[in-house]
C-alpha cells in the first residue's frame, strides 16, 4: 500500500526548486525516480523500522514472521510500478522519462476514477473471501488488464477517427478522454496549428468516424499580450510547465489586460479555480501610460 501510493509524495514538494520534483506526476512518477530509485529507499526505511521495533521489544515474538529484505524490496518495486502505469491510462498524463525528458505520456485508456475497474476488483475480492480461494482475484485482475487493453484500443480508434473524418486534420497533440461510465465513448480534443478543436466519438455508433465535431478555435498562445504574460510570474510559469494544451483568454480592462491561461483538457466551471493561472499586464493601448 505504501509503495503503490509513494509516487504521490510529490504533492508535498510543490515548493522544491528542482522542477522535476516540484511537478506533480513528474520525477516521482517516472521510470527513474518512481520506479527505479524510490522503492529501495522505501524498503530501507521499512527495514530500519523493523530493526527499531526489534531493539525496542528485545526479541522477536514467537508468532512473528522474520522480514526478508529481498522480498520486501521486490514488493516495493511491484507496488511502485502499478502507480505510474495506472496514471498513464488517463488524460492527466505522466512524465515517464523525467528528469531526462519533460514529455507527457498518456494512453487515454481509463477515466481518472474508473468505476468498472473498482467493480471488477471489488467483486474479485468479495468472491475470493467467500470461497477462501485466490482464483476470483486472479480472474478479476486478468479481466481488468483485458478491459484496460480494450480501452486503449478504443482511444486509438478515436485518434484515427479525427484524421479520417475531419478535413485536413493532422493534430500535433490529441486526447480521447473516456466518459465516466460509457467507456466506449470519448471526448476528443486536438490541437493543430495553434487551434483547438473538439469532437465526440462513440464506438457503438460509428467505430471509424466522429459522431460530431465543432470548428477549431484559436488558442491565442501567439498573441503579443500572451507572449508577454508567459513569464509574468512564477505561478504562470509553473502552470505552463504542467499544461499540455494551454489556451489563453485575454480580458481587457482600461489600460490593463488580464491574461488567463487554462488547459483545453480541463475546461468548465468546476475547473476554473484549480486548472488556471492569470497575469495582469499593461495593455499598451493608445492613450495609456507606457508600460
Amino acid at each position: 500500500m505504501l509503495a503503490a501510493n509513494m509516487p504521490d509524495i510529490d504533492v508535498f514538494f510543490g515548493w522544491a526548486p528542482w522542477e522535476p520534483l516540484a511537478m506533480h506526476r513528474g520525477f516521482t512518477h517516472g521510470l527513474v525516480g518512481g520506479v527505479l530509485l524510490m522503492p529501495p529507499i522505501l524498503a530501507g526505511l521499512l527495514w530500519l523500522l523493523d530493526r527499531w521495533q526489534l531493539l525496542r521489544q528485545g526479541a522477536i515474538r514467537q508468532n512473528a514472521l522474520p522480514m526478508h529484505f529481498g522480498w520486501l524490496t521486490a514488493l516495493c518495486y511491484l507496488g511502485a510500478l502499478t502507480h505510474p502505469l495506472l496514471d498513464l491510462q488517463n488524460v492527466y498524463a505522466v512524465q515517464l522519462l523525467s528528469p531526462l525528458s519533460g514529455y507527457w505520456y498518456h494512453t487515454d485508456g481509463l477515466f481518472i476514477v474508473d468505476p468498472w475497474i473498482w467493480i471488477m476488483l471489488g467483486l474479485g475480492i468479495w468472491r475470493s473471501r467467500r470461497r477462501r480461494s485466490g482464483g476470483p482475484v486472479i480472474a478479476a485482475l486478468l479481466a481488468a488488464i483485458v478491459y484496460i487493453g480494450a480501452n486503449i484500443g478504443i482511444a486509438r480508434l478515436a485518434y484515427y477517427a479525427v484524421r479520417n473524418e475531419v478535413p485536413y486534420a493532422a493534430p500535433d497533440r490529441i486526447f480521447a478522454g473516456p466518459k465516466p461510465l460509457a467507456f466506449w465513448r470519448r471526448e476528443v480534443i486536438w490541437r493543430q496549428s495553434g487551434r483547438i478543436a473538439r469532437g465526440e466519438y462513440d464506438l457503438l455508433q460509428r467505430p471509424f468516424d466522429l459522431v460530431a465535431y465543432g470548428p477549431p478555435a484559436p488558442d491565442h498562445m501567439e498573441d503579443p499580450l500572451t507572449r508577454r504574460a508567459l513569464h509574468a510570474d512564477r505561478q504562470v510559469e509553473r502552470f505552463l510547465d504542467w499544461s499540455i494544451m494551454p489556451i489563453a483568454q485575454i480580458t481587457p480592462s482600461g489600460c490593463t489586460a488580464r491574461v488567463t491561461f487554462r488547459d483545453a483538457r480541463f475546461q468548465g466551471p468546476r475547473f476554473e479555480d484549480s486548472f488556471s493561472a492569470s497575469a495582469d499586464l499593461p495593455s499598451g493601448r493608445p492613450g495609456c501610460p507606457p508600460r
